[in-house]
């Protein structure tokens, strides 16, 4: 969201930067107010040509819209906003030797070639691998093992193979392909004639069981702190995961047992070890872990769902799923047509999901979550009664989802709350906001400052409410006659 400047009195991008400067903070002067796109063009062009001259590793220039009322009606992407852009320098190419390509097996299966080669330093580190994402994408570069290959960093930060040095190709260098067999668990490799991916379809990969554990733990999956790869590939060794329920079946006293791989370079009476001995993962840290992991067993069914790897599942899928259907019972007993029905959700979705939930092996590993102590189901009252706090909205009055069915469209400023804040209210009554005016519009809320949606809206005949006439729905979740 962008930040309430109002205070401050400034009303756009260079005010604030002038403001800043004044109060004492460090700006960087290498900026400019543009007046014309020739002028973004010739700035963009000019720090390309002094890049070298500065003190610091750049990638490129921001362009931002200055004024703040226009950010506002621009508004967000679900990623970035729509008044900022990047202009991105032509990344740096170096020359090395491609060694080996081998082949990483994903949690979902997925088989990905990845590029070995000689190390070489490519905007101010030192990379020796990169991803060459699918049989197609080598075809396409055409690069082989012992290849000279040019590499950069995309957006100076992800190494890529950009192709071939053909004229010194060796003669020999066969074209490289897809093994019929997973390198992890000898597998047959599976390709479908409409995707990219060859996958393996073992549910006994150990490769596959590896990535799937650290996504179950990940921050945004159910976020368990202190179980990191090290420790998930001492718990595998050890025999004590074989799916995701085995977390909750484990002990402090299995955990702090575990090797670390490590061993004390000296003697230590305190502890009772001499030099050479193993050191454990210890009682501390073990206590630590099985704290997290109950911890964990509170996380809501759509941290749940995120963190089983369901194909082309993402944290916002899930949330949809969750919400729909609350249960993993009624989300299993659910018709592909069901899942497809849901705002956001597309057959190749639901027939990933109905897939899953339709495999006895999923459906065991369901069951034990279940066993162990994880409720799977989402605690609606719980989150809208956070939301409420958070918004100032009654809780009770949002359980009623009294705007269920209204598109609001915000412009202009709001005194007493940020549009996202109000948009926030307003879609927990059970509104949806939308950033454009159409025939479909409910309502447009519109405070001072208000542009082109304004008159948009009052030419298709769409009702126009004041920030009052919002505050008493939010209040009330009554709309008015208008």
């Amino acid at each position: 969201a962008i930040a309430d400047t109002a205070p401050l009195h400034v009303d756009s991008q260079h005010e604030f930067l002038d403001w800043l400067r004044s109060a004492g903070f460090s700006v960087n002067p290498n900026v400019a107010r543009c007046t014309s796109p020739a002028e973004v063009h010739a700035f963009c062009a000019d720090a390309l040509a002094h890049r070298a001259d500065l003190d610091y590793d750049i990638d490129g220039v921001v362009v931002k819209v200055d004024g703040f009322d226009q950010q506002l009606d621009l508004g967000f992407t679900a990623r970035a906003p729509r008044w900022a852009i990047a202009f991105k320098f032509p990344p740096e190419e170096k020359t090395t030797v491609l060694r080996e390509i081998r082949i990483q097996v994903g949690r979902t299966g997925v088989l990905t070639p990845v590029a070995e080669f000689d190390p070489v330093t490519v905007a101010g580190s030192t990379i020796a691998r990169a991803t060459l994402h699918n049989l197609d994408e080598i075809r396409r570069k055409d690069v082989r093992p012992g290849d000279t290959i040019i590499v950069h960093k995309a957006g100076d930060v992800i190494p890529e193979v950009v192709g071939p040095v053909l004229d010194k190709r060796p003669a020999d260098a066969p074209e490289w392909d897809m093994p019929v067999a997973c390198p992890a668990c000898g597998s047959p490799v599976v390709h479908e004639g409409d995707e990219v991916a060859y996958r393996c379809i073992s549910l006994d990969c150990p490769a596959q069981l590896k990535e799937r554990l650290i996504h179950w733990v990940s921050r945004g999956c159910m976020d368990v702190d202190g179980v990191g790869d090290e420790l998930i590939d001492k718990m595998i060794e050890a025999g004590l995961l074989h799916d995701v329920a085995d977390f909750y079946l484990l002990d402090v006293d299995a955990i702090a047992a575990l090797d670390t791989g490590r061993t004390y370079v000296k003697d230590d009476k305190k502890k009772g070890v001499a030099a050479g001995d193993s050191i454990k993962v210890g009682t501390a840290i073990a206590t630590k872990v099985m704290d997290e992991l109950i911890r964990s067993k509170e996380q809501p069914l759509s941290r749940v769902l995120f963190a089983l790897g369901i194909r082309h599942v993402g944290k916002s899928v899930a949330e949809v799923l969750a919400k729909r259907f609350l249960t993993i019972d009624a989300l299993a007993a659910a018709s592909e047509e069901d899942i497809a029905a849901c705002e956001g959700i597309g057959p190749k979705i639901a027939a990933s999901v109905r897939e899953f939930l339709s495999v006895p092996e999923n459906l065991e590993v369901l069951q034990r979550l279940r066993d162990v102590g994880l409720t799977l189901e989402e605690n609606l009252g719980a989150a809208v009664a956070q939301a409420a706090q958070e918004t100032g909205v009654d809780a009770t009055l949002a359980s009623g989802q009294p705007l269920a069915g209204l598109t609001f469209v915000l412009t202009g400023t709001l005194v007493n709350r940020t549009r996202d804040e109000a948009g926030a209210a307003l879609k927990l009554l059970g509104a949806k906001v939308s950033g454009s005016v159409s025939k479909k519009t409910s309502y447009l809320v519109a405070g001072p400052k208000a542009g082109s949606k304004l008159t948009k809206a009052e030419s298709l005949g769409v009702p126009v409410l004041d920030e009052a006439a919002m505050e008493a729905i939010l209040a009330t979740g009554e709309v008015p006659n208008v």
